[in-house]
């Protein structure tokens, strides 16, 4: 068996970078290449799916505990903060902002939010970056939801007010343009073979996606 020790508890919420706010509801030893391997069980309530991460793990794939309170409201604040404006060019600020998705602090997710809202009242954003900006939001309501033990409305008007200083009520829609974007095969935020469905492992334990 690893010697790797859990780092989390049973029941306590998580950060899993570029896939949302997670629960820990089991952590148990399952067979793997002949090893009994330790895994987290963790439930993502935002995708409504179980899904087993090695703990070893844990620390390669960015989870993280939920921030506290102070550090949740310093990453609302710097939402109203003034910042240097990215490139123009779409490409390469999507995937300058995918790998702060990727590194999954609330100061990174933060920042992409700024970035790609602010971005978005100058041109519309492309279908990819509408995608990035949805997924940081809804990751960084959600986590600043549970460290302030507020509703997910609450945080979400929190945030219009930081980025819209002015009081402004009028909803900002994001809306895709025809610009040249990326093929399709490359709009996936989650990287499907660090995590696996626990469904799909009951039926075959060798054929585990994690490598460890």
């Amino acid at each position: 068996m690893s010697n790797t020790k859990p780092t989390f508890k049973v029941d306590q919420k998580i950060v899993y970078p570029s896939q949302g706010v997670g629960k820990i509801v089991e952590i148990k030893e399952r067979k793997f290449k002949n090893e009994m391997i330790l895994y987290y069980v963790i439930y993502l309530e935002v995708s409504d799916m179980t899904v087993l991460v090695p703990v070893n793990r844990c620390e390669e794939l960015g989870i993280r505990a939920i921030v506290s309170p102070e550090e949740a409201q310093k990453a609302l604040d710097m939402i109203g903060e003034e910042f240097e404006p990215v490139t123009t060019d779409w490409k390469l600020r999507y995937q300058m902002n995918l790998e702060l998705l990727k590194k999954g602090s609330v100061q990174d997710i933060a920042s992409i939010v700024r970035c790609l809202y602010h971005r978005s009242k100058i041109k519309e954003l492309p279908i990819l970056e509408r995608k990035l900006y949805d997924s940081a939001k809804k990751l960084l309501e959600d986590e600043i939801s549970f460290a302030l033990s507020k509703s997910a409305k609450e945080v979400e008007a929190l945030i219009h007010a930081k980025l819209e200083p002015l009081g402004l009520t009028r909803d900002n829609k994001i809306v895709p343009t025809d610009d040249d974007d990326f093929d399709d095969e490359n709009s996936d935020f989650m990287d499907d073979d660090e995590v696996g469905n626990v469904d799909d492992m009951d039926e075959e334990d060798d054929d585990d996606g994690d490598d460890e």
